[in-house]
């Protein structure tokens, strides 16, 4: 600096611009760039190692014609441990410190890594490892075993020669890789569990008839190897990348797990699990279940905002795609022109591509709510319009969501009596795919409302468990309110309904279902205030909704003798007087 202040800067800019590209590549974030220091913190340990790797490789090349007198060089350390992080991104903890005293025992231009680092990457990177022994480091109670790392001859990743032969275009419907989850705990006895788990994964995805999924042999070319996410989009040719790893501790045990878009290396989706290892098979089950619950709506969302601001015309999967998420939508903020502009959408998106079988779903959502809401002008001409599409989308993709949702529809038959067939519907929905989230809270209305509020609540928590992130959830909390008014267990419900407004505050149903809830706990006042704000959103909707969102008489028959027919009469009677459709006069007789 005291020679060349101008020169040392830029040298110094030329240095972080590296540090920043390869933490960046190898899913690393900076936590600070403090003058000529920086510290980053990465997802994994062969992440790390790669990405200094890198970084001095790239240092070296940029100041080969550099004066050997006027050279900025780096040294390197780096360490697997924990780490304390604080709400401002801040990290602290022995795991920094010992990184910092690594680095200190660097030669410059060069790396060090703790026997940690070593354990978990050897034979996972090009590198080799040399033995520094045991070293005693400044406020470190125990010495620190420590490697010096350099790069092996001629480990420049290729790609697959048969990449040219094959057509690798992205398909017409979201597509995924899940790679190997890498193993932290430097156990090779666990690989046969973290290999598990990205094997289930893999299985489980491929129930979902609208993601396209790469097999197994694929994904796992890559186990063991530091890679690049946008280069594996290319290889595979695919969208998404799923990776994680799994780090045990005694008897605990952390999977991580990251969803990223191939295209644009950004995160859409990343979640950490906690779990106690007491049977193993339990948790990777368990664990399973979490993840490929939430990538499946999570992709769907990522490829419906990608649709929504894509510029210029659209394809019919596109087209489909934004009708489906504006039928959510509509739902959500109870809006009916919304839905009806999901109803033009998709079919216009028929149109261009007759078998898309978004637009089918999302034609079939719409109109679903227009019969529920009473909002259609011809209500059995939209239910014959929904039926129709399910079963032109179930004839191309025979998946769980669109089976879930025929069962709603059946539900909703203008001429009544569908109940049998669907409940039949609901539990073929729920064999087919017991991971979609959507369809087993579909499943669970259903039940719960023909008579099994008890198995119905069961699938509807399930639900939120395997999905609890789910940018639809709101959806799951109105339809538990709804089960519980029909178990009966009006204060559970109003939680629930109360999550559900919290949630969308403009969702009608959760309004109308706190109503109910409030006249099964006697609560007159506050039953009228829930079916103004019900009435304000959808006038059109309220006195058909106080008819049919109480249906808690038992569908099975031998269940009516706990007087399930009086307490029907008791609670359409005393909510029809909250929406002031009775005479209140009444109330007191039938109390």
């Amino acid at each position: 600096m005291a020679a060349d202040e101008a020169a040392t800067v830029a040298a110094l800019d030329v240095a972080r611009g590296v540090f920043g590209n390869q933490i960046k590549a190898n899913q690393g974030r900076v936590i600070d760039m403090a003058g000529d220091s920086v510290l980053s913190v990465f997802e994994l340990a062969t992440g790390a190692v790669t990405a200094a790797l890198a970084i001095q490789h790239d240092l070296a090349a940029a100041t080969k014609d550099v004066p050997e007198d006027r050279r900025m060089r780096f040294r390197v350390g780096v360490h697997l441990g924990e780490i304390i992080e604080k709400a401002d991104g801040t990290v602290y903890g022995d795991g920094v410190n010992i990184a910092a005293r690594l680095e200190s025992l660097a030669e410059p231009g060069g790396i060090t890594v703790s026997d940690s680092v070593r354990n978990a990457v050897k034979g996972k990177v090009g590198a080799t490892f040399d033995d520094l022994g045991e070293q005693t480091v400044k406020n470190i109670a125990e010495p620190v075993r420590a490697y010096r790392v350099g790069a092996e001859e001629g480990t420049v990743s290729k790609s697959s020669p048969a990449g040219a032969e094959i057509d690798l275009s992205l398909p017409d419907k979201p597509s995924i890789a899940v790679l190997p989850f890498t193993n932290m705990s430097g156990d090779p006895e666990q690989e046969y569990f973290t290999d598990g788990i990205s094997e289930d994964i893999i299985t489980e995805l491929s129930r979902f008839p609208s993601l396209f999924v790469i097999a197994r042999n694929s994904s796992f070319t890559y186990k063991g190897k530091a890679v690049d996410i946008k280069q594996v989009g290319r290889e595979l040719g695919v969208r998404y990348v799923l990776e994680g790893s799994i780090r045990k501790a005694a008897n605990r045990i952390r999977v991580t797990a990251q969803l990223i878009d191939t295209l644009t290396g950004s995160h859409i989706w990343a979640e950490k699990y906690d779990r106690v290892l007491e049977d193993i098979f339990a948790v990777q089950e368990e664990v399973t279940e979490c993840i490929v619950g939430a990538i499946a709506p999570q992709v769907n969302a990522a490829e419906a905002l990608r649709a929504r601001r894509r510029p210029g015309s659209l394809t019919g999967y596109e087209l489909g795609v934004r009708a489906l998420a504006l039928a959510k939508e509509s739902q959500q903020k109870s809006d009916v022109a919304a839905r009806n502009e999901a109803l033009r959408l998709g079919r216009e998106a028929l149109t261009l591509d007759p078998e898309s079988v978004q637009a089918l779903a999302a034609i079939a959502w719409a109109q679903w709510l227009h019969v529920a809401w009473r909002t259609a002008a011809d209500r059995h001409a939209a239910w014959r319009e929904s039926m129709d599409a399910l079963m032109r989308g179930i004839a191309i993709e025979p998946s769980s969501t669109l089976h879930g949702q025929k069962a709603l529809l059946l539900a909703f038959a203008p001429n009544g009596g569908g109940w049998d067939e669907a409940r039949a519907e609901a539990r073929l929905a729920w064999q087919i795919n017991p991971q979609d989230s959507l369809a087993l809270s579909a499943c669970g209305w259903v039940l719960a409302n023909s008579g099994d509020p008890i198995e119905g609540i069961r699938l509807l928590e399930r639900a939120l468990r395997i999905n609890p992130r789910d940018p639809y959830a709101f959806i799951t909390y109105s339809n538990l309110a709804s089960a519980h008014l029909a178990a009966r267990d009006y204060a559970k419900g109003l939680e629930w309904a109360r999550r559900a407004i919290g949630t969308a505050p403009d969702n009608v149903d959760a309004f109308v279902h706190s109503a109910a809830l409030y006249v099964g706990l006697g609560d007159i006042e506050k039953a009228k205030s829930a079916l103004e704000r019900a009435r304000s959103l959808a006038p059109e909707s309220v006195q058909h909704m106080v008819e049919t969102r109480t249906r808690t008489e038992p569908h099975d028959p031998r269940k009516l003798l706990d007087g399930g027919t009086e307490f029907r009469r008791r609670n359409k009677m005393f909510l029809r007087i909250a929406a002031g459709l009775e005479d209140p006069s009444k109330a007191d007789a039938l109390r």
